[in-house]
């Protein structure tokens, strides 16, 4: 096992659906298999362990993600490359991240981008459809803002990138800031 003096984060954001977890994941598995530590945390991992009830307003989810900004500060300054996959759909929140973060590790901000009409076709937890119904309250794309980065470090078209193509992307970014 390859042990690093400092992590590094790399914050993938981007609508639900955009393909942040399965790019998150694919990455994850060939930094392993090159031998080093490698946490994902994921939305879905976050929201049922340490934000267990964060609810979708803006307050709770800058709440949510500074939660877990700082457990990856903490994985990474242990030498960790940590993934992180979540919506995060405001700049505050992002910037507020990139602080914490960027403080003990390097920080690499991915935008996962795919348009609302892709995200909407794929939705694989049917998310959209209900938001669209009235059932989900602050759905991001939907109901609530999404704000797209502005000067992300890494930019992932999921529209016209493969998942293989879009993890190997996300793999050299990593492989960069840990040289």
């Amino acid at each position: 096992m390859k042990c690093l003096d400092k992590g590094v984060v790399a914050w993938l954001t981007g609508l639900p659906g955009s393909g942040k977890t399965t790019i998150a994941r694919m990455a994850e598995r060939a930094l392993k298999d090159m031998g080093y530590r490698v946490e994902v945390l994921d939305g879905d991992w976050a929201r049922t362990t340490v934000s267990e009830g964060a609810g979708f307003t803006r307050e709770e989810r800058m709440r949510h993600l500074k939660r877990i900004a700082w457990i990856a500060r903490l994985l990474a300054r242990n030498g960790v490359i940590v993934i992180c996959s979540f919506v995060s759909p405001y700049r505050e929140a992002r910037r507020m991240v990139r602080n914490i973060i960027g403080e003990e590790a390097e920080f690499i901000e991915v935008y996962v981008k795919a348009s609302l009409d892709t995200v909407i076709k794929r939705d694989p937890k049917g998310l959209y459809v209900k938001a669209m119904r009235g059932e989900i309250k602050h759905m991001t794309g939907i109901s609530d803002p999404y704000e797209a980065p502005e000067n992300p470090d890494l930019v992932i078209d999921t529209e016209s990138t493969s998942p293989e193509e879009a993890s190997k992307m996300l793999l050299e970014a990593i492989l960069k800031a840990i040289k």
